[in-house]
């Protein structure tokens, strides 16, 4: 909203209608790819990596994901919303990540991003991947915030996905 603070892109509005700074958002998905790429020349397989965050890093999180050419293992998608969800399903025809497991948490308190956008978004995923791979869990009385509950599906999430080795 044209504040000046660290964040991964500029938001012009927290609604699903709201403009949305493309170019930011793309940006910002291509140094998480570079991250990815560093990671996997280094010997970590990518499907023993999950891509996660909360608020503008979980919707981060989800674009680079389901536009990433490596297949991950998933992606947690804490109190977040799909970035240029309007793009989806076509964005996502050349990815790898069809498939891939997502958990996608929300505050039923949230007044930054509200728990109907976080539904929106999980509608909208089961259209871009296997729809049993989409958990969207929600957490009476939880504002913009997370709480012990939301973190231990986190950890279960985690360790399902990724076995120790």
């Amino acid at each position: 909203m044209k504040m000046v603070m660290p964040s991964w892109f500029d938001l012009m509005g927290l609604s699903p209608d709201a403009p949305e700074d493309e170019a930011g958002i793309k940006k910002a998905a291509e140094n998480i790819k570079a991250i990815i790429e560093h990671e996997v020349k280094n010997g970590i397989p990518p499907n023993r990596i999950i891509l996660g965050g909360f608020s503008q890093g979980g919707a981060l999180s989800l674009y680079t994901a389901l536009t990433c050419q490596h297949q991950l293992a998933g992606i947690v998608a804490l109190s977040c919303w799909l970035p240029l969800h309007k793009a989806f399903p076509q964005a996502a025809s050349n990815s790898v990540n069809k498939d891939i497991a997502i958990l996608q948490c929300h505050g039923e308190m949230d007044p930054m991003i509200p728990v109907r956008f976080g539904a929106l978004t999980a509608e909208k995923l089961k259209s871009v991947v296997t729809p049993t791979k989409v958990q969207f869990r929600t957490y009476p009385g939880v504002m913009h915030s997370s709480c012990p509950q939301e973190m231990l599906a986190v950890k279960e999430f985690i360790e399902k996905l990724l076995p120790r080795i």
